[in-house]
């Protein structure tokens, strides 16, 4: 740690993945510190889509919405496995407003911005096989369109282990305490860190020519350091999940909620059913796990029985709970679900800020990031944004003639170059699959060895999904 480092990223979900990523390949010495484990705040609560944001174009963010698309197609095409195809099915009731003609001219809009004709309109009859226990009763018919979803845990961990084996550094567990200033006066500009590794108490100070606070919620921590005021309003999304048999839908089902209309989606993902999201105030310490409310659960719940009242779901079905913190800049607006999810960068004493943003859009966040620090780095060769996100698989899996191509695809998504490691330390019986989940066991051996695992809940919640499903 003793080095000197071009650049110092502080918080380790997508956004200082991306960054991570982006300066090593650059050839800048980077180190990444996380106080949690990688991916613990938000990059790990999601709703796990990589999507476009459908609802954004309704709040004439075009910008952001046709950037989010091309990112997606991109995901889609380089990271198979870890980023895969999500049918939507958005549905239609008598009385809806928006109604059938603009939710056809949005989703025209939002294929047009990526380049592509997905969508398709489907009467009530035709709509509901394709969703067989929605609610009939006003149903007009409704709409089918493509998106993609993720295992976000995963994907932050595949860039930051890219990151590393292109030369970078990344350590979990080792919060940057304080910062530090280049001379002793107070105005004196940021150009290191001070950490503290939790798990030995061993601490240690690391400088280098550009600090980057991508600590996302937690981003006015450091900030206040510097004397600057605080700007995010922290938003909780929470979300409900629900065994596949109890909730079954082959795809996503999107609708708006009867009490304030905002869209809530159903969607598959690793073997169970998924129901989100909520967007409240977050009051809550940051430090601490974020929670569903009691008022969250109700409203999730009152869209499931409406939407799928045949089932006769309650509390007793769902298996488990997450929520994530999102990171807004507030701008004072009454409705949380009016605050704009587009990025922001700004450089304060030294010290720059990258903070809200999408999970979908994290490469170009980085590139944002970066292209505002060249001013420290006048050596930093030009950005190129045609660059692969991720890295390409090409590696074999000997031995692991048991496994389907589906589970096959999944490894290499999730692993990539590890993919051959992980299989080739699986003990016999380890390629198979844990019982009524996509995960084999040999994936909980291989990330308890190789990454970065201290914790329990590192291992059960992140690495893979076992402590949710």
């Amino acid at each position: 740690l003793e080095q000197p480092w071009d650049v110092i990223v502080v918080g380790g979900g997508i956004t200082g993945a991306g960054i991570l990523r982006e300066a090593v390949r650059l050839g800048l010495r980077t180190l990444l510190v996380e106080k949690h484990d990688f991916a613990w705040g938000t990059s790990s609560r999601s709703s796990k889509l990589v999507h476009g944001g459908l609802r954004y174009l309704k709040e004439r963010q075009v910008r952001l919405t046709r950037a989010s698309v091309q990112e997606r197609e991109r995901l889609l095409e380089e990271g198979p496995g870890l980023i895969d195809p999500l049918g939507f099915l958005l549905a239609t009731y008598k009385g809806d407003r928006p109604g059938r003609w603009t939710y056809g001219a949005g989703l025209s809009v939002y294929d047009l911005l990526a380049l592509q004709w997905s969508h398709r309109h489907y009467r009530a009859e035709d709509f509901q096989m394709l969703a067989p226990h929605i609610a009939p009763a006003g149903l007009k018919g409704g709409f089918r369109y493509g998106d993609a979803q993720t295992d976000d845990a995963r994907l932050v961990l595949r860039v930051i282990r890219e990151a590393v084996a292109g030369g970078g550094v990344a350590l979990n567990y080792a919060p940057a305490t304080g910062l530090l200033r280049a001379g002793r006066q107070h105005a004196s500009p940021v150009d290191g860190v001070h950490l503290r590794d939790l798990e030995t108490g061993l601490e240690a100070e690391v400088r280098g020519r550009v600090v980057v606070n991508a600590t996302g919620a937690w981003a006015d921590h450091l900030r206040s350091q510097v004397g600057a005021e605080p700007c995010i309003r922290p938003l909780r999304g929470s979300h409900l999940i629900f065994p596949a048999w109890r909730l079954p839908v082959a795809q996503a089902v999107s609708f708006l909620h009867p009490a304030d209309r905002r869209p809530v989606f159903i969607f598959p993902w690793e073997g169970i059913t998924l129901v989100g999201t909520t967007d409240v105030d977050h009051d809550q310490p940051l430090d601490q796990e974020p929670r569903i409310g009691p008022q969250e659960v109700a409203y999730l719940m009152a869209a499931v029985e409406a939407q799928f009242p045949s089932l006769g779901l309650s509390l007793d079905d769902v298996i488990s709970t997450f929520a994530g913190v999102r990171p807004v800049i507030g701008t004072g607006r009454a409705e949380p679900s009016k605050e704009s999810r587009d990025h922001i960068v700004w450089e304060e004493s030294g010290l720059l800020t990258v903070t809200g943003g999408k999970l979908t859009t994290f490469r170009l966040i980085a590139l944002d990031a970066l292209q505002a620090v060249r001013h420290h780095l006048p050596d930093l060769p030009a950005l190129d944004n045609r660059i692969p996100v991720l890295n390409p698989v090409d590696v074999d899996l000997p031995g692991a003639e048991s496994l389907d191509e589906a589970s096959r695809r999944r490894l290499l998504g999730r692993y990539a170059a590890d993919a051959s490691k992980l299989v080739a330390a699986a003990y016999p019986g380890e390629l198979e699959q844990v019982p009524g989940t996509q995960s084999c066991w040999a994936e909980l051996r291989w990330a308890a060895r190789a990454e970065g695992v201290g914790h329990l809940d590192d291992l059960l919640l992140r690495r893979v999904r076992l402590g949710h499903l």
